[in-house]
Protein backbone atom coordinates (compact mmCIF):
# COMPACT_ATOMS: atom_id res chain seq x y z
CA UNK A 1 0.00 0.00 0.00
CA UNK A 2 1.26 3.53 -0.69
CA UNK A 3 1.68 6.07 1.90
CA UNK A 4 -0.62 8.85 2.22
CA UNK A 5 1.89 11.55 3.65
CA UNK A 6 5.22 11.64 1.84
CA UNK A 7 8.88 13.31 2.87
CA UNK A 8 9.15 16.83 0.93
CA UNK A 9 12.15 18.12 2.92
CA UNK A 10 13.80 19.00 6.10
CA UNK A 11 13.76 22.43 8.39
CA UNK A 12 17.52 23.50 8.00
CA UNK A 13 17.92 26.83 9.73
CA UNK A 14 16.31 29.73 9.81
CA UNK A 15 16.30 32.90 7.62
CA UNK A 16 16.04 36.40 9.50
CA UNK A 17 14.17 37.42 12.18
CA UNK A 18 10.73 37.44 11.52
CA UNK A 19 10.58 33.38 11.99
CA UNK A 20 11.23 31.99 8.15
CA UNK A 21 12.75 28.85 8.31
CA UNK A 22 15.31 27.01 5.01
CA UNK A 23 14.19 24.18 3.99
CA UNK A 24 15.88 21.80 2.49
CA UNK A 25 14.04 20.01 -0.39
CA UNK A 26 13.71 16.68 -0.96
CA UNK A 27 11.84 16.55 -4.40
CA UNK A 28 12.25 17.71 -7.67
CA UNK A 29 12.88 20.84 -7.33
CA UNK A 30 12.66 23.83 -4.63
CA UNK A 31 9.89 25.53 -7.31
CA UNK A 32 7.90 22.05 -6.50
CA UNK A 33 7.65 22.54 -2.68
CA UNK A 34 7.33 26.47 -2.70
CA UNK A 35 3.72 25.71 -4.31
CA UNK A 36 2.23 24.11 -1.26
CA UNK A 37 -0.04 26.29 0.52
CA UNK A 38 -0.29 23.34 3.17
CA UNK A 39 2.35 20.89 4.77
CA UNK A 40 2.42 18.79 8.15
CA UNK A 41 4.43 17.45 10.56
CA UNK A 42 4.90 13.32 11.72
CA UNK A 43 3.76 11.76 8.78
CA UNK A 44 0.58 13.37 8.37
CA UNK A 45 -0.25 14.04 12.10
CA UNK A 46 0.30 17.86 12.09
CA UNK A 47 -1.29 20.40 9.58
CA UNK A 48 0.63 23.46 8.64
CA UNK A 49 -0.45 26.42 6.39
CA UNK A 50 2.67 27.56 4.88
CA UNK A 51 4.35 30.10 2.23
CA UNK A 52 7.73 29.70 0.35
CA UNK A 53 9.89 31.05 -2.09
CA UNK A 54 12.55 29.21 -3.81
CA UNK A 55 16.25 30.82 -2.73
CA UNK A 56 19.06 29.06 -4.72
CA UNK A 57 19.18 25.30 -3.91
CA UNK A 58 16.63 25.32 -1.00
CA UNK A 59 13.09 26.52 0.14
CA UNK A 60 12.98 30.31 2.29
CA UNK A 61 8.79 29.18 4.02
CA UNK A 62 6.92 30.92 6.60
CA UNK A 63 5.09 28.75 8.67
CA UNK A 64 1.62 30.24 9.99
CA UNK A 65 1.86 31.13 14.33
CA UNK A 66 5.61 30.91 14.03
CA UNK A 67 6.69 34.75 14.41
CA UNK A 68 10.00 34.45 16.05
CA UNK A 69 13.54 33.51 15.03
CA UNK A 70 13.23 31.99 18.51
CA UNK A 71 10.42 29.35 17.44
CA UNK A 72 12.00 29.02 14.27
CA UNK A 73 14.73 27.42 15.43
CA UNK A 74 12.84 24.72 17.74
CA UNK A 75 11.92 23.33 14.18
CA UNK A 76 15.29 23.01 13.02
CA UNK A 77 15.74 19.14 11.69
CA UNK A 78 12.03 18.47 11.53
CA UNK A 79 10.42 16.70 8.32
CA UNK A 80 7.92 17.77 5.62
CA UNK A 81 5.47 15.57 4.47
CA UNK A 82 3.03 16.61 1.28
CA UNK A 83 -0.50 14.62 0.99
CA UNK A 84 -0.01 12.62 -2.22
CA UNK A 85 -3.37 13.71 -3.00
CA UNK A 86 -2.12 17.08 -3.29
CA UNK A 87 -0.12 16.10 -6.38
CA UNK A 88 -1.50 15.30 -9.62
CA UNK A 89 1.74 13.37 -11.37
CA UNK A 90 2.04 13.51 -14.61
CA UNK A 91 1.46 10.31 -16.34
CA UNK A 92 4.10 7.56 -16.59
CA UNK A 93 5.91 9.70 -13.04
CA UNK A 94 6.03 8.16 -9.78
CA UNK A 95 7.36 9.26 -6.57
CA UNK A 96 10.54 8.15 -5.71
CA UNK A 97 9.22 6.93 -2.45
CA UNK A 98 7.49 4.92 -3.88
CA UNK A 99 10.01 3.36 -6.32
CA UNK A 100 12.17 2.64 -3.88
CA UNK A 101 11.64 -1.30 -2.81
CA UNK A 102 10.17 -2.10 -5.78
CA UNK A 103 11.30 -5.68 -6.91
CA UNK A 104 13.05 -5.33 -10.57
CA UNK A 105 12.24 -8.57 -12.68
CA UNK A 106 12.86 -9.65 -15.97
CA UNK A 107 9.91 -8.96 -18.05
CA UNK A 108 11.14 -11.99 -20.57
CA UNK A 109 12.50 -15.11 -18.17
CA UNK A 110 11.01 -13.56 -14.43
CA UNK A 111 14.41 -13.39 -13.57
CA UNK A 112 14.05 -11.21 -9.95
CA UNK A 113 18.01 -8.69 -10.22
CA UNK A 114 16.94 -6.63 -6.73
CA UNK A 115 14.98 -3.54 -5.34
CA UNK A 116 15.42 -0.18 -6.04
CA UNK A 117 17.39 1.22 -3.09
CA UNK A 118 17.86 4.33 -4.78
CA UNK A 119 17.33 6.96 -7.56
CA UNK A 120 19.02 9.67 -8.91
CA UNK A 121 18.98 11.99 -11.84
CA UNK A 122 21.32 12.42 -14.90
CA UNK A 123 21.57 15.07 -17.81
CA UNK A 124 19.35 12.26 -20.31
CA UNK A 125 17.40 10.34 -17.52
CA UNK A 126 17.22 8.67 -13.84
CA UNK A 127 19.08 6.12 -12.88
CA UNK A 128 17.43 2.85 -10.39
CA UNK A 129 20.11 2.22 -8.19
CA UNK A 130 19.31 -1.82 -8.03
CA UNK A 131 20.38 -3.76 -4.99
CA UNK A 132 20.93 -7.68 -5.67
CA UNK A 133 19.97 -10.29 -3.02
CA UNK A 134 24.01 -10.69 -2.43
CA UNK A 135 24.15 -7.08 -1.93
CA UNK A 136 25.61 -6.32 -5.24
CA UNK A 137 24.33 -2.87 -6.47
CA UNK A 138 23.31 -2.53 -10.45
CA UNK A 139 22.63 0.87 -11.82
CA UNK A 140 19.58 0.67 -14.21
CA UNK A 141 19.07 3.43 -16.76
CA UNK A 142 15.55 4.36 -16.71
CA UNK A 143 14.45 4.37 -20.44
CA UNK A 144 11.71 2.87 -22.39
CA UNK A 145 14.06 0.36 -24.24
CA UNK A 146 14.83 -1.22 -20.73
CA UNK A 147 12.13 0.00 -18.19
CA UNK A 148 8.92 -1.58 -19.84
CA UNK A 149 6.11 -1.36 -16.59
CA UNK A 150 6.39 0.08 -13.77
CA UNK A 151 4.01 -0.71 -10.97
CA UNK A 152 4.67 0.45 -7.85
CA UNK A 153 1.23 -0.29 -6.13
CA UNK A 154 2.03 -4.14 -6.71
CA UNK A 155 5.76 -3.13 -5.89
CA UNK A 156 7.54 -4.21 -9.27
CA UNK A 157 8.96 -2.96 -12.09
CA UNK A 158 9.57 -4.52 -15.04
CA UNK A 159 12.89 -4.11 -17.41
CA UNK A 160 14.33 -6.07 -20.20
CA UNK A 161 17.65 -5.04 -19.29
CA UNK A 162 20.70 -4.26 -21.70
CA UNK A 163 23.28 -6.51 -22.54
CA UNK A 164 25.62 -6.89 -20.34
CA UNK A 165 23.92 -5.09 -17.71
CA UNK A 166 23.65 -7.94 -15.45
CA UNK A 167 27.24 -9.68 -16.26
CA UNK A 168 29.57 -10.54 -13.57
CA UNK A 169 33.30 -9.15 -14.17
Amino acid sequence: MLKEYLEAGKIVGTHGIRGEVRVDPWCDSPAFLAKFKTLYFEEGKEKITVTGRPHKNIVLMKLKGVETIEQAELLRGKVLYINRKDVKLPKGKNFVQDLIGCKVVDIDNNTEYGVVADVFKTGANDVYTVKSPEGKDYLIPVIDSVVIEKNVEKGIILIRPMEGLFDED
